[in-house]
């Protein structure tokens, strides 16, 4: 895998990218906190369909138990749904909290502990998505990666913290060897995967 011509044909795009991550305005923050809870275990594009007809509909001021639309493109959907549920009642005293600290490590965190739905993966897209660096989203795509750059010896079958931690570390590590930031790294995976830039 030739990374760096990779990089440099879509380098632009994805510092783009990265540099609209960090305009997210208050109400986009909301959808993408609706966003990184519909995405596991389902399709980006289908979960960001999910969120567009979210916003069509004006969920964020007039909730509704969103099962019904959910079903049309993601997984879980009463599941999920009811996270949302959750997530507008309580994103105002979340993100209060999340501005009040200092470092992405310490929002990831506090994510973690608050938002029912969020491992370190959802947590890691969120803060990236809302313009925070150098948290790796470590999903199947990105270990695949991983592992075919040697990175990691294996996909691990279970993500524990602690592995979770590790692998970031070393993600973290390699990204410095090659000279690519990881956050360009992870957009530039899955643009591979994908043959576009998302999110």
């Amino acid at each position: 895998m030739d990374l760096q011509t990779a990089y440099n044909k879509k380098r632009e795009l994805i510092a783009k990218r990265l540099k609209n991550f960090k305009c997210v305005e208050d109400q986009d923050r909301f959808y993408e906190l609706c966003f990184c809870l519909l995405t596991p275990q389902s399709k980006g594009r289908q979960a960001d369909r999910a969120v567009q007809e979210l916003k069509s509909k004006n969920f964020k001021s007039n909730p509704f138990h969103a099962a019904s639309l959910l079903r049309r493109y993601i997984r879980f959907h009463h599941t999920k749904a009811a996270r949302l549920l959750e997530a507008q009642q309580n994103y105002k005293a979340w993100f209060n909290e999340l501005d009040s600290l200092p470092t992405a490590e310490e929002k990831r965190l506090y994510l973690l502990q608050n938002v029912k739905g969020f491992g370190l993966k959802e947590a890691s897209h969120f803060l990236r998505n809302t313009g925070h660096e150098n948290l790796a989203i470590l999903d199947r795509h990105i270990l695949k990666n991983l592992q075919t750059l040697k990175v990691i010896d294996e996909v691990p079958k279970t993500l524990t913290s602690k592995k979770y931690f590790e692998i970031e570390e070393k993600f973290i590590n390699y990204s410095k060897k090659i000279k690519i930031p990881m956050d360009h790294l992870d957009l530039l995976f899955w643009s591979l995967e994908t043959g576009e830039v998302f999110k």
